[in-house]
């Protein structure tokens, strides 16, 4: 039986990080997408060619990868009692803000298709930092576990 659960652990470890790679991908790109698109002229065949392919990054990518990944890590938490470990509530964090980030760029790529664009080229570069400092933050609370 205890060869079973971990075969499980290793298979929940293994889909938890291939997900993972696909939406924090997502994450880089999206907002790459968007300073692409605000450079195109609003109602030009480049920037409905920009909204098709930011929609369908986040339909075929991020969201399926969001959730997936959501659903593995908690999977793995709860097998592993990492509910009532510090480092856990900390990735946690980390992860619930990346979530709303996520959901915030969502929302970002719907007020570009309204033709909204108060975010400037370089505030998006800046934003594309967020996901890297989160991934950093989260591999070191997994691996090192501090506390």
């Amino acid at each position: 039986m205890d060869w079973v659960l971990s075969m499980t652990y290793l298979w929940l470890k293994a889909g938890h990080i291939v997900f993972v790679i696909f939406w924090m991908a997502g994450l880089f790109m999206l907002p790459r997408y968007f300073v692409y698109h605000q450079e195109a002229a609003e109602g030009s065949p480049e920037n409905a060619l920009w909204l098709e392919r930011e929609g369908r990054l986040l339909r075929i990518i991020l969201w399926p990868a969001l959730i997936v990944a959501w659903v593995l890590g908690l999977a793995l938490a709860w097998q592993t009692g990492a509910f009532s470990q510090g480092w856990f509530h900390v990735k946690l964090a980390a992860v619930l803000a990346l979530t709303a980030y996520h959901v915030w760029l969502s929302g970002y790529h719907k007020a570009l298709g309204r033709g909204e664009r108060s975010l400037s080229g370089k505030q998006l570069r800046m934003l594309n930092e967020v996901p890297g400092i989160a991934a950093a933050l989260i591999v070191i609370m997994v691996v090192v576990r501090p506390f």
